[in-house]
């Protein structure tokens, strides 16, 4: 029998290397149920342990999935240190406030995992489940987490600029920002109820408290109180959700028509038309928020994120391989 020709054979090739990528590439809700049969079970413990010792993990670590998918995707570039050559994401000037405890968490939960499945679980996943399992801890909506991502091979602080919202954009750039990203207004608004938990430090709204009208008069004045040593030390912060700031619940939109609003942000959300329906429909229908939110976190967590040969499973958290 005659040898079958070159381009057949480049065919075949062609063919079995492109069926490899596509399973690789592939996420699914059970991607560690043959290589790492005891990865739940690993990041319920660490989880858990490092809530119940540092309440204040849960808000941090959504906030730290927010800085890490958004600007360019959900890939663990945020948890790259910095090198005498390099500067990274985390220490871009945006991401100098983001708290030491869910880099803490993700370092723990690396730790147990390399332990039992050396080289298996990338730190984008643990990331993104360790968000999911924190908002569940604090009452707020189970979702299902696909998985399967690797991790970014580079981390630059310059490539985040102005693709994180600050507390001084106007309504119009925050709404662009995050239609860059594929997200609607309505999802946008979801998205901010994460405001529902953690705290903002006093630099990013004290200058507004003398001249912001949309401030309850009271509230500006506790504000007042709390902050006034703040220039002596920048770490005064105050809740975001001041009646419920360890409950994730829909109290973050109840408070904005009261004037119970921390930050500019939160203000435009209620005072422009193109949010404030979406703030007044979730103000009054908690189940609504919690769908919305749950499915905007979806989406979230697979925005722009590395499968296959694109990226790598890291060893550390903290650097590339």
């Amino acid at each position: 029998m005659a040898p079958p020709p070159p381009s057949l054979l480049l065919v075949v090739l062609f063919l079995l290397s492109s069926t490899a990528l596509l399973s690789e590439s592939r996420l699914s809700l059970d991607y560690y149920s043959k290589t790492c049969p005891s990865f739940n079970k690993i990041m319920q413990e660490a989880i858990t342990d490092k809530q119940i010792n540092n309440p204040t993990t849960a808000a941090g670590t959504l906030r730290l999935l927010f800085h890490d998918c958004l600007p360019n995707g959900c890939d663990g570039s945020i948890l790259i240190s910095s090198t005498p050559f390099n500067k990274a994401e985390r220490d871009a000037d945006i991401n100098l406030s983001l708290p030491g405890d869910p880099f803490d968490l993700i370092v723990r939960a690396k730790t147990a995992l390399e332990l039992s499945c050396p080289n298996t679980v990338s730190c984008s996943d643990i990331l993104t489940v360790a968000t999911r399992d924190l908002v569940t801890m604090l009452g707020g909506p189970y979702y299902k987490v696909f998985l399967g991502r690797k991790d970014s091979r580079s981390s630059q602080a310059s490539s985040i600029e102005g693709k994180l919202p600050k507390p001084t954009m106007s309504m119009s750039q925050i709404i662009n920002l995050f239609a860059a990203s594929g997200f609607n207004v309505q999802e946008m608004v979801a998205l901010s109820g994460a405001h529902t938990i953690g705290f903002s430090h006093c630099k990013e709204f004290s200058s507004n408290l003398g001249n912001d009208t949309h401030y309850s008069p009271r509230f500006a004045q506790a504000l007042k109180q709390a902050c006034s040593g703040y220039p002596k030390n920048p770490t005064l912060s105050v809740f975001n959700d001041i009646m419920s700031p360890n409950k994730f619940d829909n109290l973050y939109y109840q408070n904005l028509p009261k004037g119970l609003g921390l930050l500019e942000s939160d203000h435009g959300l209620y005072n422009d038309p193109r949010t404030k329906p979406f703030v007044e429909l979730y103000a009054k229908d908690q189940n609504k928020f919690f769908r919305d939110f749950a499915r905007a976190m979806q989406k979230l967590s697979v925005c722009r994120i590395k499968t296959g040969r694109r990226g790598e499973i890291r060893r550390r958290c903290d650097a590339v391989n």
